[in-house]
């Protein structure tokens, strides 16, 4: 007979643990499902204190580990630091109808072990894009409606940031910010005298600036992709998993791969989910009044398109609109420009912050029209070069000595992060002729960079030149190092919001159109990506359904 809960919640990333913390609080029994192994705070961090010396390969990767991660080897995230927070492609392939660069992680904690941290509110502006020019589907909410929710998990979570009131990126509740250096506070003073609507501040990020909550606050090692064993970045095992935790209503299962989640057709309601122990391979199901999907964009969208068993469901479940798998999306980035600061030479900065700069969008806001739609953000920092500067052209002995003891050049640059419009032919859909290790079938991704972001591109270049060289950077050059989607692993979309069960799949709580106890609160259900970093939505939407859906059940809604 299956085990029963008033709640599960499939992944332990961001997300899940956000529904983890808040389901329990509120009373309910709560099963939480990851598919991979336990990662444990502080005793499971072993690269955390371990110098670069100390990694038989300094860092780099071996041929074994490149064979093994054909996929997680393309960017700088996989490396030997740590090789175990990322996937092992060839147990989980999926297909690339075009390319599509998928990284992932399963284990305890998901990517909030890995993520960058940068946390912003969207805009007012950004709940209406889609209504405004046409593109998607109206979003079912406004910034009125997060905007007590951003508070609240700001306040939790320990945002650090300063108050500027840019209509385009609201304040929130922040913990003392962190400093720009002195080049950038002198670029920033440029760019605010030279341009009306353009600003640079410095980086609101889930890094802690003083003790908050029992967590220690960051402490300037920049170190945060390896666990931070203070606390001072905001994880599921830092924060929301002991609050879950304390009260004594959690039940944590890892190496349970959700495969589907399990429909009653006379009731049309989720009686459960089913798993492979991915251990034993042994297959397990477990029931609930309600289930949460948090699992991750893509990895939730294969559990909805998986969950066909019943024969009732043939296109997957809570598909009736069609809209399940479309409107894939991601940020677009790298690209950009970059040069040298002069006068500067008697300064040095001091410690390894944790964080950059931000400039809030300003394309398509405050009048401006370009002949693309939406626009983009930038991320950067200046910095000074070290002893690794041309050491191989320097001759050996007391000349290169020398060198090394003097810092060289100060230089600054900045990247853009560019939105990408929903659009209905990015999709994801079930390969059903190759299967993973498990015997699962595989995701197929088709999706693609189009016109809108191209044309865009062009700007996030320009530009970016453009305010360097009017801040008196010298020697600036522009870049674009070729975006494809997942770099920047922001995907979106594919189980949407939206008011209209005929072309959404989730209404404005977060629950599924045609099963109403079903909850989907990852990135899977973006109307749209707007341009900044999305995890701290995915937080605010979380807890807010997490409140709605426990009200509804105590009505005997659900």
């Amino acid at each position: 007979m299956a085990e029963k809960y008033d709640a599960i919640v499939v992944g332990s990333g961001i997300s899940g643990g956000w529904a983890a913390k808040e389901l329990t609080e509120k009373g309910l029994k709560v099963l939480m499902l990851e598919r991979g192994r336990d990662v444990k705070h502080v005793t499971d961090y072993p690269a955390a204190t371990k110098r670069v010396w100390e990694f038989p390969h300094r860092g780099r990767l071996t041929n074994p580990m490149k064979e093994r991660h054909p996929v997680q080897k393309r960017d700088y995230p996989y490396n030997e630091f740590t090789p175990d927070f990322w996937v092992d492609d060839l147990d989980c392939p999926y297909t690339e109808v075009k390319r599509f660069d998928w990284y992932r992680g399963f284990h305890v904690g998901g990517k909030s072990l890995m993520w960058g941290r940068q946390s912003y509110r969207w805009s007012p502006w950004d709940f209406e894009s889609n209504l405004q020019d046409g593109h998607g589907v109206d979003w079912p909410i406004r910034y009125e409606d997060l905007a007590p929710w951003y508070d609240y998990v700001e306040q939790f979570a320990g945002i650090s940031g300063s108050l500027e009131s840019l209509p385009q990126l609201p304040d929130g509740k922040f913990l003392p910010p962190m400093e720009l250096n002195i080049v950038e506070k002198d670029v920033a003073a440029r760019i605010k005298a030279k341009y009306e609507h353009r600003r640079m501040i410095i980086g609101r990020v889930a890094n802690l600036t003083v003790p908050h909550n029992g967590r220690g606050s960051c402490q300037y090692r920049n170190l945060c992709s390896r666990g931070c064993q203070f606390g001072a970045y905001f994880s599921t095992q830092s924060a929301t998993l002991p609050a879950a935790v304390a009260t004594g209503n959690l039940t944590l299962r890892p190496f349970s791969i959700v495969t589907e989640v399990v429909y009653d057709k006379d009731k049309k309601r989720a009686k459960g989910v089913r798993i492979i122990d991915a251990e034993t391979n042994q297959t397990i199901e477990y029931e609930a009044k309600i289930v949460f999907l948090c699992a991750s964009t893509l990895a939730s969208t294969f559990i909805l398109l998986n969950s066909i068993e019943s024969g009732s469901l043939p296109d997957g479940l809570g598909n009736t609109s069609g809209q399940l798998g479309r409107n894939l999306m991601d940020h677009h980035f790298r690209c950009g420009a970059n040069g040298e600061v002069e006068g500067f030479e008697d300064k040095i900065p001091y410690g390894r912050r944790a964080n950059g700069f931000y400039i809030p969008r300003f394309r398509n806001f405050f009048g401006d029209k370009r002949e693309y739609l939406r626009g983009f953000g930038y991320q950067g920092g200046a910095s000074r070069q070290g002893w690794q500067r041309e050491v191989a052209e320097l001759s050996l002995g007391a000349e290169l000595k020398e060198f090394l003891q003097e810092p060289g050049k100060w230089n600054i640059g900045m990247t853009g992060f560019g939105e990408m419009l929903p659009y209905q032919d990015n999709r994801v859909t079930l390969d059903k002729n190759k299967k993973d290790k498990w015997g699962q079938y595989v995701l197929s991704i088709d999706c693609e960079l189009k016109e809108n972001e191209k044309k865009m591109r062009i700007d996030m270049i320009n530009d970016a030149a453009e305010m360097l060289e009017a801040s008196g950077v010298k020697n600036v050059k522009t870049w674009d190092g070729v975006s494809y989607p997942g770099m920047a692993i922001h995907e979106m979309g594919t189980a949407r919001m939206g008011k209209d069960p005929k072309t959404s799949v989730l209404n404005k709580w977060n629950q599924m159109h045609d099963v109403k106890n079903v909850f989907v609160t990852d990135g899977s259900c973006m109307a749209s990506a707007a341009c900044q970093n999305p995890s701290l939505t995915y937080m605010a939407l979380t807890a807010r359904a997490a409140d709605f859906a426990v009200e509804a059940l105590k009505k005997g809604d659900l």
